[in-house]
């Protein structure tokens, strides 16, 4: 009963409505308002998870824009740029954004006195160099049982990844339990990794042992993950395309 609901889960394709963090679910969740209120150049709004029912305030406020230097290397070719951001944005070396439909990988961040940081809030930056790049790093939330770490996957930037299936990283395999766009989450969705805001992993059940009686039957399990990551399999001995093969039964020899 356990793997149909697992399997039931995984068909629904959900996004959250007003998607924020509530502190008593400790995840991000979608909220229904129930009041809201200018305040200033943005508004309260008091708010109710609809995971488990927590009302509280959150505060919205339009954060101040600045304009950071840029230094774009695409090639032998160099161009700086005065780009408007959020003063409270963070940049992070290796962080991959789009500019003039063009993808950058930050190399380096500058502030104060030129020292290179590896991470920085935009109000503290005085510049930023970027090399043009065509791959994406799409953060991962990995939950094995109770415990939870983060990870980077850094693919090319057409890839995709459907909540529900499977993959492999770190030698081990897990399923995607949802993705996260930014604008909501999708639970069986397909996305492209550079829309992806954060892919959330869960280690999926541990099958019983499956030893499949045919090729057709062995082909079906490695698509269902049942027999791991395995794309250019060697057929076991004694197996042919009809099955497998019985011991050769040895001929009797002739009585003198």
């Amino acid at each position: 009963m356990e793997d149909e609901w697992e399997e039931d889960d995984y068909e629904v394709e959900e996004v959250l409505e007003n998607a924020t963090h509530c502190d008593n679910c400790d995840d991000i969740t979608g909220h229904e308002i129930l009041k809201q209120k200018a305040k200033g150049k943005g508004f309260d709004y008091l708010v109710k998870c609809e995971q488990c029912a927590n009302i509280h305030t959150l505060n919205i406020r339009p954060p101040a824009l600045i304009k950071i230097p840029f230094t774009l290397t695409d090639g032998p070719e160099s161009e700086t740029i005065q780009l408007e951001v959020d003063e409270d944005e963070e940049f992070i070396v290796e962080d991959v954004f789009e500019e003039s439909e063009m993808l950058w990988k930050i190399n380096q961040v500058l502030i104060a006195e030129g020292r290179k940081v590896k991470y920085a809030i935009a109000k503290d930056v005085k510049g930023i160099n970027a090399i043009r790049t065509d791959k994406v790093r799409v953060k991962l939330t990995m939950t094995r049982g109770e415990d939870s770490e983060a990870d980077v996957l850094i693919v090319p930037q057409e890839t995709t990844y459907t909540g529900g299936n499977l993959i492999e990283h770190n030698d081990s395999t897990w399923r995607i339990r949802a993705i996260h766009t930014g604008s909501g989450r999708t639970m069986r969705g397909t996305v492209k990794a550079s829309d992806i805001k954060r892919m959330y992993l869960h280690e999926p059940p541990r099958p019983e042992y499956f030893a499949p009686r045919t090729p057709r039957e062995r082909r079906q399990a490695w698509k269902e993950g049942r027999l791991g990551d395995n794309p250019n399999p060697v057929r076991p001995q004694g197996e042919t395309k009809k099955g497998v093969q019985p011991p050769t039964k040895r001929k009797k020899r002739p009585r003198n």
